[in-house]
């Protein structure tokens, strides 16, 4: 069962339909799990495109997690590099949308699977 949207991804796929159908179903629907690297920078690109605060309590309200951490530690770079890029919301959005056509033309794209439920966190 999927998660429940927040409010800020509501608004955020309200705002922008091409980044819902690819954050709801096209990253779903990929032939190959993309790398590692992949997934993280459309994380950050997701975070920073739904407005999220990287220091709330359902984020990271303690700062960089511990290397103990290191699923956590590697989520919080990659968020904190788009900031670090300066980009606003809806280039985060734009970016993510075209993060996810690039992965579709490398991994292949199947518009009749069933998007693969995944974490929230």
């Amino acid at each position: 069962m999927p998660k429940e949207l927040s409010e800020k991804e509501r608004v955020a796929f309200a705002l922008s339909p091409a980044f819902a159908k690819a954050a709801q179903r096209e990253s779903k629907q990929l032939l190959k799990l993309p790398n590692t690297d992949e997934l993280l920078e459309l994380y950050g690109l997701y975070k920073v495109g739904c407005d999220e605060d990287i220091s709330g309590p359902d984020a990271f309200p303690t700062g960089r997690p511990s290397i103990f951490n290191l699923k956590g530690a590697k989520k919080f770079d990659y968020w904190t590099k788009i900031l670090d890029e300066g980009l606003t919301a809806e280039e985060a959005r734009d970016r993510y949308v075209a993060k996810v056509e690039e992965l579709k033309n490398k991994y292949g794209f199947d518009a009749s699977k069933e998007p693969e439920v995944v974490g929230s966190s």
